[in-house]
């Protein structure tokens, strides 16, 4: 028994210890910065390793808990990005004075995501989705100083605690309708009446807010302005990461009775989540906010590969956020950067950028090329797989006005790299000196960006765990 649950478990266990690690560190007597991040960054390095060995499936407590090489992998996902994220933060890390309670909020964070992935019960699934959410609002305000940093953090608060209510509120109506929260009991016990149709929506409502689907992405370009580039970083990757995951594996098993109702629900704000995504990037000057919009404009094509409902589907959105990873990490990575060295976020900050900084501005064009999907970089095969996925279902209306935004996308990506190669600048940024932690971080970042996309060998094997799930 305890052998099942270590390996079940180990993910999670060593999520667990490291957050114990920092907590003894923080009592011993070196406690420089320097010895924090070094200390985590070989901890988060030994758990990616970790995830690509002794992966079992199975379940435990009473199917509360379950896993597989698929969730194993999304799990290891997760755990690439927030080893890139703490190599990136090393400039802004290295003068902070809370650095372990800034791994101990994100490492708790990451745990909560993990039991949300792994939940195989709605209640369990609720658990994962506070524990994840909570330490994230406390993150958002990390620069205590910054009153634009606590408003971010308020937001997001309030704006969490509405998505939970209407979650928790269709939970305990499909509860009283069902008599069961469990995954595989649910969809034999679901049938289309009226209290089960509005406990579905209210559940849709509780993902599209936490995922910044258009009409509930009010929040997001305010709390990604006001929360420090780091913690912006995992709420734009990581936290949208594991909620699409549960998404997906909530919609295709509990709710697969209403495939009609939601395939509708979807067409819908797919379309306005790329629309408004696009529209609201084009008049942005903060960069932060700028990739908000960017951020919320990806999701609307996320929600095209899932409508067709189908292991490509699956397979086409696990891709995508994976290559989401390495592109929106390499943007945000040059602007965390930036920021920490000179303060400045604005676009306009980054005319003549190319002239003092060419790396960067080669890390940050590559990384802009991917998310606006321009060959060969790796996002626009991502984005071709989501559109098959999407076409699957015969909706050439709706692959159609995707494909015309992808166009719409190219004009503000393309903005922002002419201000970087082309735009004169009388007092342009200075020579950024890029430490070892980042450099490693562009390195994969840029790398994955460019190679994923042509590397078959990537999509087979996630369609491979897919199939012998």
């Amino acid at each position: 028994m305890w052998t099942d649950f270590l390996i079940l478990m180990k993910q999670e266990m060593a999520v667990i210890a490291m957050i114990f690690i920092l907590l003894f560190m923080k009592l011993g007597r070196d406690r420089s910065n320097e010895s924090f991040m070094n200390t985590m960054n070989v901890l988060l390095l030994l758990n990616l390793i970790l995830g690509f060995v002794f992966n079992h499936e199975g379940i435990l407590f009473n199917e509360m808990f379950r896993t597989s090489r698929l969730i194993a992998f999304e799990k290891n996902i997760l755990n690439l990005a927030m080893l890139i994220i703490s190599l990136q933060s090393y400039s802004w890390l290295k003068t902070n004075k809370h650095v372990p309670e800034f791994y101990i909020l994100m490492l708790s964070s990451l745990l909560g995501m993990f039991f949300m992935i792994s939940s195989g019960n709605l209640l369990m699934f609720y658990l994962g989705l506070e524990m994840s959410t909570i330490p994230l609002a406390a993150a958002a305000n990390f620069d205590l100083t910054k009153r634009r940093s606590s408003e971010g953090a308020m937001k997001l608060i309030f704006s969490s605690a509405f998505s939970s209510a209407c979650l928790l509120f269709g939970i305990s109506m499909l509860y009283g309708t069902t008599g069961t929260l469990v995954f595989s009991e649910l969809p034999h016990l679901i049938n289309n009446n009226p209290l089960q149709l509005f406990a579905f929506i209210l559940i849709i409502a509780g993902f599209a807010f936490k995922i910044s689907v258009v009409p509930f992405h009010l929040w997001t370009a305010d709390v990604y302005e006001g929360a420090p580039v780091a913690v912006t970083s995992f709420l734009s990757v990581v936290s949208k990461g594991a909620v699409l995951f549960a998404f997906v594996s909530v919609l295709y098993t509990v709710f697969s009775p209403l495939a009609k109702v939601w395939y509708n629900m979807l067409f819908i704000l797919s379309l306005l989540t790329i629309i408004t995504g696009n529209l609201f990037a084009i008049r942005q000057e903060n960069f932060k906010r700028f990739l908000a919009f960017s951020s919320i404009a990806q999701v609307g094509f996320i929600l095209v590969g899932i409508s067709r409902s189908s292991d490509i589907s699956t397979t086409s959105v696990i891709y995508f956020v994976l290559i989401y990873v390495f592109s929106n990490l390499a943007a945000f990575g040059v602007v965390s950067l930036v920021t920490a060295v000179t303060g400045k976020e604005n676009i306009s900050d980054y005319k003549g950028f190319y002239k003092t900084n060419p790396g960067l501005s080669w890390v940050l064009t590559i990384a802009l090329f991917s998310l606006a999907g321009v060959p060969p970089t790796a996002g626009f095969f991502g984005k071709f797989f989501l559109l098959i996925a999407g076409a699957g279902k015969g909706n050439y209306v709706l692959i159609s006005i995707a494909a015309v935004n992808i166009v719409i996308s190219l004009y503000y990506y393309l903005r922002v790299v002419k201000a970087i190669f082309m735009d004169a600048n009388p007092t342009p940024l200075p020579s950024i000196r890029t430490p070892l932690m980042p450099k490693l971080a562009f390195i994969v970042c840029v790398a994955g960006a460019v190679t994923i996309g042509v590397v078959s060998p990537v999509y087979d094997y996630i369609y491979s765990l897919i199939v012998l799930r």
